[in-house]
């Protein structure tokens, strides 16, 4: 952060709890408000909502519409993580608030991810260290798996993330379809385009969604979509968990409708159903597909760039507003 202009008495409210590094920087720079540890949350809005000027949120904090407006002289709000769907980007942009996120700085990890839940739940690796663990393999010998590699990866959103899903899934010989709003004309010529999401899940063995959350893909993936998909395909979900009608899946799996699922989110996170932690043909994530200290180390910096060239500068690296 540059000293041109003093941030010390810029009051920014901390929706949830957030890594050391964005919180310290924040705590000695400006005046932090750590909204989860205030108990009179209602005095505190009506005694200094009107001097606070930025809010620090997440992908999973969010902002919603009533905080924003208890919040009058509210410039800002900046977030750790792609997903932006928890803050109500509309009331933001009504009041002409900018809304900032940290795309890019986890495209590896995220893809990292999705291809360590694709060869979890083929290979069943979690099982068979399960087996090991358990003292099974001493008297008996442990089932066959499915071979990931040469199978059809289909992928549901080829931006920014799902290129680098497509890069990692060509690196076993699989071959690359996706669905997207429009075809794109920058990425290999051999990557099928889908305009159909049935028929792609249709012509898929591993179904990858890394589409954002919100309501234009709420339960973009429903019953239709899973029978589609078929007793050999499996799910792959490292988006949100509202892009997966939850108990839709849940039924697929119990009726052996698709072969299995790796899920990084749920659509009720942190809370998962029973139904899936009973399943051994799931693979279940507790959504870390950017947690690793080089990616959340990322994200934190560009956090603070984005705060803190707002208020400097009044510029911003990765506006969403």
């Amino acid at each position: 952060m540059t000293d041109a202009v003093s941030t010390d008495l810029i009051d920014v409210l901390m929706v949830g709890p957030m890594p050391p590094a964005i919180t310290e920087h924040v705590d000695r720079h400006y005046r932090l408000h750590r909204w989860w540890e205030i108990k009179d949350q209602a005095g505190f809005l009506q005694m200094q909502g009107q001097t606070v000027r930025g809010m620090v949120t997440s992908g999973r904090h969010g902002a919603s519409a009533e905080l924003i407006n208890s919040l009058p002289k509210l410039e800002g709000i900046f977030s750790q993580g792609v997903g932006y769907d928890p803050i109500d980007i509309g009331t933001a942009k009504k009041r002409g608030v900018v809304v900032t996120n940290t795309p890019g700085v986890l495209n590896d990890c995220v893809a990292d991810t999705a291809l360590a839940l694709i060869l979890n739940v083929s290979r069943r690796l979690c099982l068979a260290d399960r087996f090991v663990r358990e003292g099974r393999w001493l008297n008996e010998a442990f089932p066959l798996a499915v071979k990931p590699s040469g199978k059809r990866c289909g992928i549901v959103g080829l931006g920014s993330i799902g290129l680098q899903v497509a890069r990692r899934a060509e690196a076993f010989d699989m071959s690359i379809a996706y669905y997207n709003r429009r075809a794109r004309s920058d990425v290999p010529g051999h990557y099928r385009y889908y305009d159909n999401l049935i028929q792609l899940a249709e012509d898929s063995d591993f179904l990858v969604v890394v589409v954002p959350g919100g309501a234009d893909t709420q339960h973009l993936i429903n019953d239709a979509v899973l029978n589609a998909l078929g007793p050999k395909g499996y799910l792959i979900n490292v988006a949100r968990g509202t892009v997966v009608d939850e108990s839709a899946l849940v039924k697929a799996l119990q009726d052996g409708r698709i072969a299995g699922a790796g899920l990084d989110v749920f659509e009720h996170e942190p809370q998962v159903p029973q139904a899936l932690l009973d399943m051994d043909q799931v693979v279940l994530f507790p959504h870390l597909a950017s947690g690793t200290e080089e990616t959340r180390q990322a994200m934190a910096d560009l956090v603070l760039s984005n705060l803190d060239g707002w208020f400097q500068q009044r510029k911003v690296l990765t506006p969403v507003t």
